[in-house]
C-alpha cells in the first residue's frame, strides 16, 4: 500500500516554465489589473477584454513546457498514491506526468456558458464575443474569478484529511480559501513546503520543513529525501 502524498501547488511551480504570476507585481497580472481580467464585474464591463486575455494565456501554453518539479512530481507516482490540488489553471502538471489534480482555481483549456456553473467544455483555441453554448449562453473561460465559489474546495478537504505526507509548493499561502487547507491535515504527519520566499506558517501542529529554494531545487532535494 502506498502512501499518500498530497501537494498544494501554487504560481511558483510554474513559473519557471516562463508563466507569470500576478502576486509579483502589485496586483497586476501580465500588465492587466488583476479585477479587470479576473472579476464578474471585469467581464460585465468589458468581455472582449476579458476573452482576449484568456486567449492570449491559452495560446501561451502552447509554448512552455512543464519543469523538473512538475515532472519529478510525476515521477513520484512510482513510490506514492500522488494527489495534486492546484491553484494554477495551466496543464504543466498533467502534461509533467501527475494523474490525480484538482484544479482549485478553474482550467485554461476548459470553458463553459455565462450562466452553466457545472458545465466544462475542452477547448484549445481562441473563445471570442458570439461563441456560445447548447443553451445559447456566451462562453467564457472556465476560470473562478475573484468574488466567485471555489466549489473544488468542498472535494479537497478530504484528500488532505487523509495524507500521509502533505508538499505546499510555489505559493504565498495568501489566496484563500486554498491557503487554508494544510490546516486539515493530520497533525502527525510531516509537512514539507517549498518556496523561495516562504511565508511564516503559524498554529501547524505538524513537524515542519521548510525548504527556501525554487520549485526544482526544492523538488529535487524532497525526491532524494523521500525516496531514500
Amino acid at each position: 500500500m502506498k502512501k499518500k502524498l498530497v501537494v498544494l501547488s501554487g504560481a511558483g511551480i510554474s513559473a519557471e516554465s516562463g508563466i507569470k504570476t500576478f502576486r509579483d507585481a502589485d496586483g497586476l497580472w501580465e500588465g492587466h489589473d488583476v479585477m479587470e481580467v479576473a472579476s464578474p464585474q471585469g467581464w460585465h464591463k468589458n468581455p472582449n477584454l476579458v476573452l482576449d486575455f484568456y486567449n492570449q494565456r491559452r495560446r501561451q501554453l502552447k509554448e512552455v513546457q512543464p519543469n523538473a518539479a512538475h515532472t519529478i512530481l510525476g515521477e513520484l507516482e512510482e513510490h506514492f498514491d500522488v494527489h495534486i490540488i492546484t491553484q494554477n489553471v495551466d496543464d504543466l502538471h498533467e502534461r509533467g506526468g501527475s494523474t490525480k489534480i484538482i484544479h482549485l482555481h478553474g482550467e485554461l483549456r476548459k470553458v463553459r456558458g455565462e450562466h452553466s456553473e457545472n458545465e466544462l467544455i475542452h477547448w484549445e483555441e481562441d473563445v471570442e464575443l458570439g461563441y456560445k453554448n447548447q443553451l445559447g449562453e456566451q462562453l467564457r473561460p472556465a476560470i473562478v474569478w475573484f468574488g466567485e465559489a471555489v466549489y473544488e474546495i468542498e472535494r479537497s478537504i478530504p484528500v488532505v484529511e487523509q495524507a500521509d505526507i502533505l508538499v505546499v509548493i510555489g505559493t504565498s499561502l495568501q489566496v484563500y480559501p486554498a491557503a487554508g487547507l494544510m490546516h486539515y491535515a493530520k497533525p502527525h504527519i510531516p509537512v514539507y513546503y517549498i518556496d523561495p520566499k516562504p511565508a511564516t506558517i503559524y498554529d501547524l501542529p505538524n513537524p515542519l520543513e521548510v525548504f527556501a529554494l525554487s520549485a526544482t531545487e526544492g523538488m529535487r532535494k524532497l525526491r532524494d529525501l523521500l525516496i531514500r
